[in-house]
């Protein structure tokens, strides 16, 4: 709710002539328990700057001294310290110390609101009991039932003057509502306060006990529109019940209601001025907790769009690396592979005239030499593009290739268990996890100390996208604490497992290493958070 604030003129004259026609155009309505113009004072005090104070005060005392002199009342230098002047001191001097302490004129906050109210409390209680000194001074008599009923009234009339009027100077000057909240609440008035009013004006005119509920219930729409418009519709809802009630007093046909009626509407008003300060705080809260929830969608949904881009990133980097490795073990295989070959051609037509000359030691050698070539080529063929992953497929290659083979040999059990058609996947996914698997067994085989090597690969399709589950583990010593340095296996196989878009998890065993990695093989959308 956005609120606009009125620059006050700084002139003193100006002000104190402004504020002094509004304090007389509220002497008339003045009552035993509703003293507006002391909630005038106190709300234009708390408002203009203190520089302006003795303009307003030194009106006011001038405007006070012609009432009396046009009443006939004596006046004298006493009856002016004793009757007119201790007042108006009292509140600008608890009003002085109460801003010096941080007294802000608002009610945005809840604890603003406490705090203006917990001050309205303290300088009309200031002000009772210097006008109960006074009287027992004058009259020279303890206080009596009477004194005591007759300040109790004047402590609960300078109390609700200002809960009815220092609320609306400060919405009025401090924090004005726009159009669209005026409007809002122009609605509601015509919708709620109306009948309101209507029922309390009709039921007045009947005997009691009708005057009297109609009165408690034409504070319910008080309260309703504090919760709905905040302090600004507790005040001006108030300040409508509180003249309507006024007016049911005056013209209806009931007894007016006494101390206990305003008392009521005193602590309602509070109530209401509270509960609608809380919901304006809320209500901010809320749209602050709004904008801060739009704003973190569209930050991740900017993060998601920059990690689809580094997913693809990635993905372009391993389909150039898969295709740089496959063109190097053409290469290889294309020249190296015939260059030993055509050297253990010309060897073999060579070793009878070796055997001749006593050299076929030599020639043995050499075949010795070109087989172990031939054989790391083949290793370095294997792990540049494993061949047998396009003669076979990926079953068969898990299954019966060269990773059985390594695992054999360093007298590690392998265990395969493999389902689903692995058509269903694309070929990076099915690269993916060949190497995946690959990079796994030679970790065992060099790290883990394991007598078996489990793996369990299961394919499938969710939601028309396809899914391959992945299960690794062995029985070996597991991880280190510490990892070292320079070791890229486990951060190379999930930067390839993220770079494709899955999942990769080190599931904690308390023996050797346990992997689970999920895979989809297309860009659609899936939780694979629930199937991992």
């Amino acid at each position: 709710m956005q609120s606009k604030s009125l620059a006050l003129p700084d002139s003193g004259p100006l002000l104190g002539a402004v504020y002094v026609l509004l304090w007389a155009a509220l002497q008339p309505t003045e009552q035993p328990y509703w003293a507006l113009p002391y909630g005038l004072r106190f709300g234009a005090l708390l408002l203009t700057p203190v520089r302006h104070w003795p303009w307003l005060l030194g009106l006011e005392l001038a405007a006070t001294a012609i009432i009396d002199m046009h009443a006939g009342m004596p006046l004298g230098w006493m009856e002016f310290f004793a009757g007119d002047l201790p007042t108006p001191l009292v509140v600008a001097l608890g009003l002085g110390i109460l801003r010096r302490a941080n007294l802000h004129a608002s009610l945005r906050d809840p604890e603003d609101a406490i705090r203006l109210l917990l001050s309205a409390v303290l300088v009309v209680a200031a002000s009772t009991a210097v006008d109960a000194t006074v009287l027992s001074l004058i009259h020279n008599a303890t206080a009596s039932s009477a004194m005591l009923q007759m300040l109790g009234q004047e402590m609960l009339g300078d109390y609700l003057g200002i809960l009815l009027v220092t609320p609306l100077l400060v919405m009025l000057l401090r924090a004005r509502p726009g159009r669209k909240t005026l409007a809002a609440l122009v609605m509601d008035g015509m919708l709620v306060m109306l009948p309101a009013i209507a029922m309390l004006l009709m039921l007045s005119r009947h005997a009691d006990p009708q005057p009297q509920f109609a009165r408690v219930l034409s504070l319910a729409p008080v309260l309703f529109f504090a919760f709905r418009h905040g302090w600004r519709g507790a005040c001006l809802s108030m300040l409508v019940s509180s003249v309507a009630m006024a007016l049911a007093d005056r013209h209806g046909g009931g007894q007016p209601p006494g101390a206990a009626g305003y008392l009521f509407l005193a602590v309602a008003g509070t109530g209401a001025l509270m509960l609608g300060s809380a919901s304006d705080a809320l209500r901010r809260s809320s749209e602050r907790v709004a904008e801060q929830n739009a704003y973190l969608g569209a930050v991740n949904r900017r993060l998601d769009q920059l990690a689809r881009q580094l997913r693809q990133a990635a993905r372009g980097n391993l389909q150039a690396e898969e295709s740089q490795r496959r063109h190097m073990a053409a290469e290889l295989h294309d020249e190296l592979g015939q260059n030993i070959t055509a050297i253990q051609t010309h060897v073999k037509l060579a070793q009878s005239r070796l055997r001749e000359a006593g050299l076929e030691d030599i020639s043995i050698s050499i075949n010795t030499i070109l087989g172990h070539m031939r054989r790391a080529l083949h290793r370095l063929l294997d792990d540049l593009r494993p061949a047998v992953l396009d003669e076979f497929g990926l079953l068969r290659a898990l299954d019966e290739g060269p990773i059985r083979d390594l695992l054999n040999t360093a007298g590690i059990d392998y265990v395969t268990e493999l389902h689903g058609d692995p058509r269903l996947l694309d070929e990076d996914t099915r690269t993916a996890i060949y190497r995946l698997v690959q990079e796994s067994a030679t970790n065992a085989v060099k790290h883990a100390q394991a007598s078996e090597f489990r793996l369990r690969l299961r394919i499938g399709e969710r939601h028309g996208t396809a899914l391959a589950l992945l299960d690794i583990r062995d029985d070996g010593v597991g991880l280190p604490d510490r990892l070292p340095r320079g070791g890229r296996g486990l951060q190379g196989m999930r930067d390839r497992v993220t770079s494709l878009g899955g999942l990769f998890r080190l599931r904690p065993d308390r023996q050797g290493v346990h992997l689970r990695i999920l895979l989809r093989s297309s860009n659609a959308s899936t939780d694979i958070g629930r199937l991992a």
